[in-house]
């Protein structure tokens, strides 16, 4: 009978090695195919001077370059030291924006004394009535004083390629509707790189870059958007999301609910910009803000896998790590584990080399910008469900709202 029981126990400890090597290869399939699933080939901005160019000026994306009147709409508040990239950028575009309007927004910088001496048309934003987000004022503001048919609205963080500017123009003429380009992240400093996940999480999110998009995509991105007066208006324009805190994705659904295209495109070599360079306080700040109010306004079909995704990353890194601990101690070699976060890493590395200049670095230590995920988006939730209000910009940034829109 002792022997029989000793049998019975050794083929259980049979079992458990076993288990224990296909957990980390089955794990890393499913974060490829959720990868793979929501963030396939995403689509970029392209001008008429890129590979795949014919003499028409047609891309592999059917858009057709010309050069079309468009006022650029730059809400500015405390944006010295960044406006001149950008402003300079769009002086050296190949075709010239009309006209080139940086609304002030209260600024203590000097900010409007940068944005005259590049010649930019310079409004001084009104007090922020009742009811309105700051950037959301000005972009308003600026809209009303343009003087075009094409409304382009930039982040003053963001700059320009010598083409970006005929191509959004022209990307438009060809979709209609909204378009909008999420900016290739710049990455200067270490800690910037700690934007990875949400950046990944975010395009993952949208459901506009995946295997199946969405057809009434209800997702956009802030940093550059392209519409005409017309379609603008029918929706509201600014005014009908002046509460809203992430107003990007408010006004993507009010294109969608008026049947208008909403369309996604990511910078690439066109359009890019730097996130929260200010520090790692700025950063903690922006993204508790992003997510505490954004979080909900996403699909749960997009949501639920880019989620997934992430947990399934993250435990293919504490296998691996646990693995690797094990080993050192005098455990066995994590050979699956190791194989499994190899894949992974590879994986990882090849999403982020579409979206920014994060490295490889980035993806072979994975696992601190998750841990920062994980801390950033608990902090987001506690603050959303305490409604307390974040600090942006010197301004106090409630993080929900009640029934009454407050």
């Amino acid at each position: 009978r002792l022997d029989a029981a000793q049998g019975g126990h050794g083929g259980a400890g049979r079992d458990a090695p076993e288990l224990s090597v296909r957990v980390p290869v089955v794990l890393a399939l499913i974060a490829l195919v959720l990868g793979v699933w929501t963030l396939n080939s995403p689509r970029r901005l392209r001008s008429a001077t890129d590979d795949g160019v014919g003499d028409d000026g047609v891309g592999d994306n059917g858009v057709r370059a010309g050069a079309r009147e468009v006022s650029v709409i730059i809400p500015a508040r405390d944006e010295a030291h960044n406006l001149p990239r950008l402003l300079a950028s769009l002086a050296a575009s190949r075709q010239r924006p009309a006209e080139v309007i940086v609304v002030d927004d209260g600024s203590t910088d000097g900010t409007a004394d940068v944005a005259a001496s590049f010649g930019a048309v310079v409004l001084t934003a009104a007090p922020l009535p009742s009811g309105w987000v700051g950037k959301n004022w000005a972009c308003h503001l600026g809209a009303q004083r343009a003087e075009t048919a094409t409304l382009m609205f930039l982040d003053a963080d963001t700059w320009l390629s010598c083409d970006a500017l005929d191509a959004l123009v022209s990307t438009h003429a060809a979709v209609g509707g909204l378009v909008s380009v999420q900016p290739y992240h710049r990455v200067r400093r270490a800690y910037e790189r700690l934007s990875a996940v949400f950046n990944l999480a975010s395009l993952m999110g949208s459901g506009a870059f995946g295997l199946r998009v969405a057809s009434r995509v209800r997702v956009a991105f802030g940093p550059c958007l392209v519409t005409s007066v017309d379609d603008y208006r029918r929706v509201g324009g600014h005014e009908s999301v002046r509460g809203e805190i992430v107003e990007d994705i408010a006004l993507a659904a009010r294109y969608a609910d008026a049947a208008l295209a909403v369309t996604c495109v990511l910078g690439g070599q066109h359009v890019g910009f730097r996130m929260y360079p200010n520090g790692l306080r700025s950063l903690v700040q922006g993204w508790s803000k992003n997510i505490a109010t954004g979080a909900s306004r996403a699909p749960a079909s997009r949501v639920v896998p880019s989620v997934l995704w992430v947990m399934a990353v993250a435990a293919v890194e504490t296998a691996f790590i646990g693995g690797v601990i094990g080993w050192v101690t005098g455990g066995a070699r994590p050979v699956a584990a190791s194989i499994a976060w190899l894949a992974v890493t590879v994986h990882i590395a090849t999403m982020l080399r579409s979206i920014g200049s994060f490295g490889a670095a980035t993806a072979i230590v994975f696992m601190v910008p998750l841990v920062f995920f994980v801390i950033i988006f608990g902090r987001a939730m506690v603050l959303a469900v305490m409604r307390r209000p974040v600090q942006w910009r010197g301004r106090a940034v409630l993080t929900s709202t009640d029934r009454s829109g407050r």
